[in-house]
Parts: C-alpha cells; sequence; structure tokens
C-alpha cells in the first residue's frame, strides 16, 4: 500500500485559523505514521481545543473543519474542473505546449532562492512546484479539497494520468511526468481559507496569490492575510488576477477594484498596488513595486476550443 502522508516540518508554523486574528498554536496527535511523518491524527488548539483533522495525510486546515464546500466552490470538487486545471498547469509536462509560454512567464516572477514559500489558492500545484524547485520549503493551500488530493498525488507518484475531451464523446489521454530536478521531500499541499491563513506571522520569504482575489468573499482580507504571513524583511510577493469581479464571490461594495465609486474605486490593479505601498496603513511595513505585467493563460474545453484569461501581475519586495 503506498501511503499519503503529511509532511512534519509544517508543523511549528502551524496556527488555528478559528482563533485569528490572535495567533495559536496547534499540538498534534498522531493516529498512524510512517518514516516520522502523519497518515492520520488531529491538530489541536492550545487555546480554543478546536480539532482539525488530517486524513490520509491531508490536513484540514479551515475555520469550521467539519464543513463542506458552499456556493460556487462544488464546482471545483468535480472531475472536468480539476481536469481542466491539470491541463492548464501541466500539460507541457505531457508535451502539449498550448500553455507553456504561460508556465514560464509565472516561474520567471518567482525569487530565484528562497527559505520558505506558500502559494494561496495553489488549486493543483504547478507554482507551488516551482516553488519548491528553486530551494528551501513550499506549501500550497486550497478550499477544495479534490485540488489539494490531486496535488498531493503528484507529488507522491511524481506522475499522472488525466483526459479532456478531444470532440464530442472522444477524449484524450494526458501523461504528466514531473521533471526530475522538482525535489518533492520538502513541498506540501493543506486544505486551508486564504481569508484565514493557518501560518504564523512572518513565516514566508515568497508568498503568491494567483488568480484567486476576484474569487474571495473579502479580497482585503486576503491581502491582509498575505501580509501577515510575510516576512517583515527579505520577502517577495507575486500577485497576479484577472479582476473579473463578480457579486457571487463578493459584493460590489468589498470589491477592491471594477467600480466608479467608493474608496477603491477604478482599476483593482492600480489599487492593489497602491495597499502594497502603504496607503491607508493598512498593509505594513509597505512593499516596493518592483516589476508588473500580464499574462495570458489558457483553460482548455476540447481541443478547439480554449478561454483565454489576461492576467496582469505585480511582484512586491520588501
Amino acid at each position: 500500500m503506498i501511503f499519503a502522508i503529511m509532511k512534519t516540518f509544517l508543523l511549528p508554523h502551524l496556527i488555528c485559523p478559528a482563533c485569528l486574528p490572535k495567533e495559536c498554536q496547534l499540538v498534534h496527535s498522531i493516529k498512524a505514521e510512517k518514516d516520522g511523518d502523519i497518515i492520520t491524527g488531529n491538530l489541536t488548539c492550545t487555546r480554543c481545543k478546536c480539532n482539525f483533522p488530517i486524513r490520509d495525510g491531508i490536513a484540514y486546515l479551515l475555520q469550521h473543519p467539519d464543513g463542506g464546500p458552499s456556493g460556487g466552490q462544488w464546482r471545483y470538487e468535480e472531475s472536468d474542473t480539476i481536469d481542466r486545471y491539470l491541463w492548464s498547469h501541466f500539460a507541457d509536462l505531457a508535451g502539449d505546449q498550448e500553455n507553456a509560454e504561460a508556465n514560464k512567464a509565472w516561474a520567471s516572477c518567482l525569487a530565484t532562492q528562497t527559505i520558505s514559500a506558500v502559494d494561496a489558492g495553489c488549486s493543483v500545484g504547478r507554482v507551488t512546484f516551482e516553488m519548491a524547485a528553486r530551494g528551501g520549503w513550499a506549501v500550497g493551500c486550497d478550499l477544495s479539497f479534490n485540488f489539494i488530493k490531486m496535488a498531493r498525488r503528484l507529488a507522491r507518484d511524481r506522475h499522472l494520468i488525466f483526459s479532456l475531451p478531444l470532440e464530442g464523446n472522444l477524449r484524450e489521454s494526458f501523461r504528466i511526468q514531473l521533471p526530475d530536478a522538482w525535489p518533492t521531500d520538502k513541498l506540501e499541499f493543506v486544505v486551508a481559507d486564504a481569508l484565514k491563513m493557518p501560518f504564523a506571522r512572518n513565516t514566508f520569504q515568497q508568498i503568491a496569490s494567483l488568480n484567486l482575489l476576484d474569487r474571495v468573499s473579502y479580497p482585503l482580507a486576503h491581502l491582509f492575510e498575505m501580509n501577515r504571513i510575510a516576512n517583515l524583511k527579505s520577502s517577495s510577493f507575486l500577485f497576479a488576477d484577472p479582476f473579473s469581479w463578480s457579486t457571487t464571490a463578493a459584493p460590489e461594495e468589498l470589491w477592491l477594484g471594477g467600480t466608479m465609486t467608493g474608496p477603491y474605486k477604478g482599476r483593482g490593479l492600480e489599487n492593489v498596488r497602491s495597499l502594497l505601498e502603504g496607503k491607508g496603513n493598512i498593509l505594513t511595513p509597505p512593499w516596493k513595486i518592483t516589476r508588473t505585467g500580464a499574462v495570458s493563460w489558457k483553460m482548455r474545453s476540447h481541443c478547439n476550443h480554449c478561454e483565454l484569461i489576461k492576467s496582469p501581475f505585480l511582484i512586491a519586495e520588501r
């Protein structure tokens, strides 16, 4: 039997998401382990005593760990959606170069060497893998259990087969093979909420939030959380978003752009930039924007139909 295990290097950096903004340590109890890593067990808050389960090696670090997906989150658990994201993230490793330039562009935006890195809203994990390949350790987090399950399966087996429609009822199979240079021993994926990150402040040297801000229910809270967990010095933030604002995700008054009135009227990237640079002293200490641009990436429906998305990005450092 091949076990999925939670790597213990992450344990010292975890805090209780239910107690935020207080940062309370989690203690672990192990029911089953392999080679010192956890297969099943619990993480318990030292303050509120809330239990966060580890099942089949996956830590569920949500404010309400027994709750299921709600609203539009259900679609990220469906197999067709997972396969589309696997294609977008990894098809170039299976010989399909349709989205290869986008993946190269995201990788080129990452810091070259890091001690610790986090990818918020990691989906099936391409950027997390790229982070781990640059040294140190990396963790990806997402609300979707099946995204996390698939990313961890790929990290464990180093290969994966999936399929997408070719035309009509015909399907095309893809076999992902991770490059030999990509390590997985210091790589982990957890189920977590980008609005209540279960990590202690000042933990990460490299942080990334890609194509997530317009999908969360409180965009400013997400930026606040990313700022909280980043190192005060010598840290880098890769931020990108298509700014496809929708009231399905968040009420208009909470958008950070796309409106004609309010404190964040105008364009989203300009508002995010101002916040990072210190507007309102919400995100402190301030960041310095070192690079801006845009990456166009694709999501495939079938071999003759891809959705093209353009995501403006910025890189901030401090």
